[in-house]
């Protein structure tokens, strides 16, 4: 079983742009979502996957969670059979220390929002954060994907 253990913080500034190495563009799509279970159809730049992911664990701080490579096709026809609410954004891929972060960019109505996220390969392992992370958001379901399809950022305020 894969389990995925990350934390997730609230970005200050645009100096991330700077430091990346990469950046992609994504769109994904939620077939089903919901009790902190979800299946995900997501496609990055020209390559596509298909991601089931189980309740959060630790208080957010690690999931279940299975991906598979799909065919860019199958996931073009996926993503009609979506629930309402693309989610559309920028990743952006930033190394600090031994840590590879990945800070998203959200665009159309999560227009503004802009979070990071490092993979760890324990729930107490040590990271370097880079100067433009701020506040923590592990756990705050408002910043999940799936939550983000269904209560946009631009409703927030």
């Amino acid at each position: 079983m894969a389990l995925e253990i990350e934390r997730k913080f609230l970005v200050l500034d645009t100096s991330f742009k700077h430091e990346a190495f990469s950046s992609s563009h994504i769109r994904q799509g939620y077939i089903c979502s919901g009790h902190g279970r979800t299946v995900r159809i997501r496609i990055r730049d020209t390559r596509a996957y298909i991601t089931i992911k189980g309740p959060s664990l630790n208080g957010g701080l690690s999931r279940y969670e299975f991906e598979q490579e799909i065919p860019l096709a199958d996931a073009e026809d996926l993503m009609l059979l979506c629930e309402p609410g693309i989610i559309d954004k920028t990743r952006w891929l930033v190394t600090s220390g031994r840590h590879t972060f990945e800070v998203d960019e959200f665009h159309g109505d999560n227009d503004g929002l802009v979070i990071a996220e490092v993979e760890l390969g324990s729930e107490d392992e040590a990271f370097q954060k880079p100067a433009f992370i701020g506040q923590e958001v592990t756990g705050d379901r408002r910043y999940y994907n799936s939550h983000l399809r269904r209560n946009p950022y631009c409703l927030w305020k």
